[in-house]
């Protein structure tokens, strides 16, 4: 009985465990590395000017030789800063928020509040609360409304910037090995 229940917990948990795992390290094996551009193909400056920069071989070198000094400067900037400037990581901003926001409830008995205050001296406070409860509702979800826009706004200005400091880190990388190599940079 008992070696039947340990060969049916081996078969259902362990075994599929196991070969998950070896399917992972074969896989994780054959991943590719991430592409590198293919120099023959390219112009001359075709990385610094994808770059928004601009190279001037200060110490006379040739086009070839400085379109090999970008490629080996390209390679390097990768490994300093860890960035891909070809497969850059999307940076995505969380997704929008919608929905209600509790203004409405906030504003509703804020406006109830005052509306008894008026309804009072007007004679009825009944009538004066659920006005001051409508307006105080209207105004709330308006303004939650407004605060959820501007969260999410920011929250896509901060992905934006994120994505721009990466390309930045890269391209100072960049900057620096190949003005060490005799160009200056602009």
């Amino acid at each position: 009985m008992k070696s039947s229940y340990f060969l049916h917990i081996l078969q259902r948990t362990i075994l599929p465990f196991l070969i998950l795992i070896i399917f992972q390290s074969v896989h994780a094996q054959q991943a590719a590395p991430p592409a590198i551009p293919d120099t023959s193909k390219m112009t001359y400056n075709q990385i610094s000017s994808g770059l928004k920069l601009y190279v001037y071989p200060s110490k006379n070198q040739s086009k070839q030789k400085q379109k090999e000094d970008e490629f080996e400067c390209y390679k390097w900037a990768m490994e300093q800063s860890g960035i891909d400037p070809l497969n850059l990581p999307k940076v995505q901003a969380p997704p929008p928020e919608t929905g209600p926001t509790g203004g409405a409830v906030v504003g509703a008995a804020k406006g109830a509040a005052v509306g008894v205050a008026i309804g009072a001296i007007a004679g009825d406070a009944g009538t004066g609360a659920a006005i001051g409860a409508v307006a105080g509702g209207l105004a709330g979800r308006r303004a939650g409304k407004q605060a959820q826009a501007q969260q999410n706004q920011q929250a896509q200005a901060a992905a934006t910037k994120s994505e721009q400091d990466m390309k930045n880190s890269f391209v100072k990388a960049f900057s620096v090995c190949i003005e060490g190599r005799g160009y200056t940079i602009k």
